[in-house]
């Protein structure tokens, strides 16, 4: 696996007057809430690790007061942490010299706000702009490149109107134009959609994705909404308290959530809207590789069931049942089996969503067969796995009375 871009390893932080000193009682396992009545000083963050790759959208989300914005300022020291590394790309942050880090705050990250932190007496174009003027790059050059951000983000013809004259979500367009002009490699969005309305917070997420379709950013999003995260993110990590209680593949949360809080949080998530058919896939168990009727016929008898996917060297070919071999052996047994009558099943994709194919699902005997964009055959879907997904998660009672019976 290749080394990751970010790293966090043992970052903590507590606010007060010697925090140093009260290392310790968090060492020992003290409460948040004993420490901060034992000493006044306030656990923001207790033994961060998380390791981010080169080009993925990290989430980050919990609920107010779990020390998330207290997290992300420590990527680009806004805040320093009372102990931790964290590198970027292997440099230490904490050990760059103050121009150092003016430099890296400047070239390597940049970061989008909830109040969309628009300078209101410059126009929309100098807002893009800005970031580039402090880079030292020349005004027709920054102009110029800022406006190719404001085509990006759907504003062309709003370059010289001011802030107050946008509405919320051309303003955090703006926001995020003037984040993506400085070509930093990672970008910083602290509850960056939190303050729009929800349709055009939909939208905003869109453009999000159209754009790391083609930009493959390094994003480290900040939420307190499990829907924004699971569809945004490629791993998420949830906080409570400071503390990293899970982190993993939006998947692997939704479905195996570790802790009671995060299943709470993961309760009331409609899982067909989140989910996609590769997380809920079965291995092609039914595979049928011959080339003539006859041979067909003989690996479907060694099949369990009364059809198979038909591949070959090209990918996948369609759905083959038992009795249409049977018939077509009797009078072209040697002949291709693509002469053999394949059933009309619909494939689906990996990357569908599961609440996009319920139709499908039920509408057909056959299990659908799940096919790649260059037309592989990489699992089937069956009625069983897309029931389990709307099916409420066991108790641990109830799994344990199952398994005593």
């Amino acid at each position: 696996m290749t080394e990751p871009l970010v790293k966090i390893q043992g970052l903590y932080k507590l606010f007060g007057e010697n925090p140093k000193q009260v290392m310790s009682k968090v060492k020992a396992g003290e409460s948040k809430d004993k420490i901060l009545a034992d000493t006044g000083h306030t656990l923001g963050l207790k033994d961060i690790n998380l390791e981010i790759q080169q080009g993925e959208i990290y989430v980050i989300m919990g609920l107010s007061g779990s020390g998330k914005s207290t997290l992300i300022r420590h990527f680009n020291r806004l805040i320093d942490p009372t102990e931790g590394v964290i590198s970027i790309e292997g440099t230490d942050v904490m050990k760059l010299s103050p121009k150092e880090l003016q430099d890296f705050r400047r070239h390597k990250m940049s970061m989008v706000f909830q109040r969309f932190g628009l300078m209101p007496h410059r126009t929309v174009i100098e807002n893009v702009a800005y970031g580039l003027t402090v880079q030292g790059v020349a005004k027709e050059q920054r102009l110029a490149k800022a406006q190719e951000w404001l085509d990006t983000v759907g504003l062309n013809g709003y370059a010289q109107q001011y802030p107050a004259q946008l509405s919320g979500g051309q303003q955090q367009r703006v926001g995020l134009a003037r984040a993506l002009a400085t070509d930093a490699e990672i970008l910083l969005m602290d509850e960056a959609f939190s303050a729009l309305d929800p349709l055009i917070r939909s939208e905003m997420q869109d453009q999000l994705i159209e754009l790391q379709e083609t930009l493959h950013k390094t994003i480290i999003f900040i939420t307190h909404d499990l829907d924004e995260a699971l569809r945004l993110g490629d791993k998420i990590a949830i906080l409570k308290d400071g503390e990293v209680v899970q982190q993993g593949t939006p998947d692997d949360i939704l479905l195996h959530p570790a802790t009671d809080y995060v299943e709470a949080f993961v309760k009331d998530v409609n899982r067909a809207r989140a989910l996609t058919v590769e997380t809920v896939m079965q291995p092609p168990a039914r595979r049928i590789t011959a080339d003539t009727i006859c041979e067909a016929l003989q690996q479907m008898k060694k099949i369990k069931g009364d059809y198979a996917y038909h591949v070959t060297d090209d990918g996948y070919q369609g759905i083959v049942t038992q009795d249409a071999l049977e018939e077509a052996s009797i009078h072209k047994a040697g002949e291709q089996l693509e002469s053999c009558e394949y059933q009309d099943v619909p494939t689906v994709s990996p990357d569908a969503i599961i609440e996009s194919v319920l139709t499908e699902s039920l509408e057909t005997e056959f299990s659908l067969p799940v096919v790649d964009e260059d037309g592989n055959l990489k699992g089937e879907l069956t009625r069983s796995s897309v029931a389990e997904v709307f099916a409420e998660p066991e108790t641990e009672e109830e799994t344990a009375s199952a398994a005593s019976k």
